[in-house]
């Protein structure tokens, strides 16, 4: 789906606010009247880049597509002393009306403002929240690990949220603003929209880094016409830009459960201390910033700029509580005795034989015969509920010789007796980078480029497989989530009152279930003809083996084998906008347009199932065509596949 939009926006506060800051006034004599044509600078203090206008015949001014940071603001006109306004902080999307007043004297002269700029917004009824990084890392909002930021685990910066009134957030989940509908929020990166479309309730699959971040500023209402399309709030962030001094960074949030309480007097067993759950979270990362410099090729001082950002997460999660059952022993070497010791008689064949719970037929012995008027198929059952091991399917004893024994307390039993204890791995990484570079007195240029890969070799997040299971028969699927924002802007100044800028963007997301196969590495294709000598099946992963278990009662059996699930969909994202601004007398008048592509191309793809579904039925009586009598179940799901000739 496209998306063309055009805006016209006229009058004093419409500006309409990007990813960008405004700064906008009046300039006046003592007399209070107003000066025309004065020439307006905005200094970025980091950087030294030049921002210029002048102001109109109304004495009106506007310097608008500033990014945000601290700037000197100075007016000069013949006849009155220069005008300095220090320190003015500029936040992402904001407003800030700054009046100049001028005072008689020589231009050499300089009067010097240092108050903050203004936080009462008068230009707008816009309602948005402004938070920096530095905030969110100083304030106890930031979590490690998927409870806390999601999937991805690493550090989330829409945990800006809980800070803003009427939002509620559950991380890689659900966004509400307002009370309006679930998920309907926009998100822009460096000024264009990085929306996820395909999993809107899981930002965080595109998320940058919370240190390369320079500021977040949520808008929870009276959107601009440029943002028309905006649910539930509009996340408007702004990247770090170096300076022109060499800044950098380093850090690590760290969880081990060295570091956590323990429960007050246990000592079990005796002597072993307080023993604390395994938890091993990691997420740490490095940032460096300042001027392009190549020494005795380039100076990129004043001119060129580089930021760049490195985080990573990894997790090390200890899985022990899950209850699996496989095969006992005596299942295994095919005897099933055990399944009929209820000594239950469900009913009775047209022979006049009793039909026991958990008893298993042979069948070989399928035979047709008629009895008070009526022909049916019966079987004999096998002597003693015992398969003879020359019955085996050869393709049954090698899927067999995959299963692990019992493990746990209960591995004798013949259900519930799998307690398995593995390790599940996810890493993410982060790294990103952007250039600035000033092109000549007019231009402005800015490139940044983010990767955000997400790898998980055995998800216990997504598919619900992960089991314990070695490899191949395990139901476990991994997720490999790799996805890239990047973004290009050029702001033009063609008149100190007319300003242009373009902007141009790509996103891409690839979002990938695979099933874990032949390696501990996962993802590769396994082979049923050649590995397990299962004729005509798909030779992509081992395949789904289902309905082994016997739970009523729970005789036990083997719980669900292999996994079907591979999948993976991607979409991207090209997106467009340019606008004009244009300060006109007592009216600052804006004009763009954007262009975007909403989940193009949209391309998903899948396994086939290979699916192989066994029950009860397979080796009961063939005329019970239902695997419940009486309140018990004749036949055992197991034995069906341990003997399936």
């Amino acid at each position: 789906m496209r998306i063309i939009s055009v805006l016209v926006l006229a009058a004093s506060w419409a500006f309409a606010q990007s990813d960008r800051g405004t700064i906008t006034g009046t300039i006046s004599d003592p007399a209070g009247a107003i000066v025309a044509g004065a020439a307006i600078q905005a200094r970025h203090v980091e950087t030294g880049a030049l921002y210029e206008t002048t102001s109109t015949p109304t004495g009106n001014y506007t310097i608008a597509e500033l990014p945000a940071g601290t700037y000197e603001l100075t007016a000069t006109v013949m006849g009155f002393k220069k005008y300095v306004r220090q320190g003015l902080v500029i936040q992402v999307a904001q407003i800030a009306r700054i009046d100049i007043p001028l005072e008689v004297g020589a231009a050499s002269e300089s009067v010097t403002v240092t108050e903050a700029a203004p936080l009462l917004n008068t230009e707008n009824g816009e309602l948005s929240h402004n938070v920096n990084s530095g905030t969110l890392d100083e304030l106890p909002v930031l979590g490690v690990g998927a409870n806390f930021a999601g999937t991805q685990g690493v550090r989330n910066p829409n945990a800006v949220l809980v800070m803003i009134p009427g939002t509620y957030w559950v991380p890689n989940s659900t966004v509400r603003v307002n009370g309006v509908p679930t998920n309907t929020q926009a998100f822009r990166v460096e000024g264009q929209d990085a929306t996820d479309n395909g999993t809107p309730g899981v930002p965080g699959q595109m998320q940058p880094s919370v240190d390369a971040i320079q500021e977040v500023t949520v808008q929870t209402s009276n959107y601009a016409a440029e943002f028309g399309q905006v649910g539930g709030g509009f996340f408007n962030v702004t990247m770090k830009s170096g300076t022109n001094q060499l800044h950098g960074s380093a850090y690590e949030y760290l969880v081990n459960e060295a570091f956590n309480s323990g429960t007050p007097f246990l000592d079990q067993p005796a002597g072993t201390g307080n023993p604390r759950p395994r938890q091993r979270r990691y997420d740490y990362g490095f940032t460096a910033g300042g001027p392009v410099w190549i020494p005795k090729i380039y100076n990129g001082r004043d001119k060129t700029f580089f930021f760049f950002s490195f985080e990573r997460f990894q997790e090390h999660q200890q899985v022990n509580n899950l209850i699996e059952t496989v095969p006992t022993a005596a299942y295994r070497d095919g005897n099933f005795a055990t399944a009929i010791t209820t000594g239950k008689a469900l009913t009775t064949d047209p022979l006049g034989r009793p039909v026991m719970e958990g008893e298993i037929f042979d069948p070989n012995t399928t035979r047709s015969v008629t009895a008070n008027g009526l022909t049916s198929l019966i079987r004999d059952p096998f002597p003693g509920n015992i398969i003879p091991p020359t019955r085996f399917d050869p393709v049954a004893v090698k899927i067999q010789s995959f299963i692990p024994a019992g493990i746990g307390a209960n591995a004798n039993s013949v259900a519930n007796n799998y307690i398995p204890s593995f390790t599940g791995i996810t890493t993410t990484q982060i790294p990103s980078f952007k250039i600035d570079q000033i092109v000549g007195p007019k231009g402005k240029l800015a490139y940044y480029f983010s990767r955000n890969a997400l790898f998980q070799p055995i998800s216990t997040a997504f598919g619900g497989g992960a089991d314990g299971l070695p490899n191949p028969i395990t139901t476990a699927v991994g997720s490999i989530v790799p996805t890239w924002v990047t973004r290009l802007n050029y702001d033009y100044s063609v008149t100190p009152t007319l300003l242009l800028h373009f902007g141009a963007g790509y996103q891409y997301v690839n979002f990938g279930i695979r099933s874990v196969t032949a390696n501990g590495s996962g993802f590769t294709n396994y082979n049923s003809g050649e590995e397990l000598g299962l004729p005509g099946t798909v030779n992509q992963f081992f395949p789904s083996i289902s309905g082994l278990m016997t739970t009523v009662p729970n005789n036990g059996g083997m719980k669900t084998m292999g996994s079907s699930s591979n999948s993976h969909s991607y979409t991207e994202k090209p997106t467009f906008n340019t606008s004009t601004t244009w300060v006109k007398d007592n009216h600052t008048f804006k004009f763009g347009a954007e262009f975007r592509t909403e989940g193009y191309p949209a391309i998903g793809t899948g396994s086939v199932n290979g699916n192989y579904v066994f029950s009860t039925a397979t080796t009961s009586e063939p005329y019970l065509q239902t695997t419940t009598i009486a309140g018990g179940v004749p036949g055992f799901g197991y034995a069906s596949v341990v003997s399936n000739k």
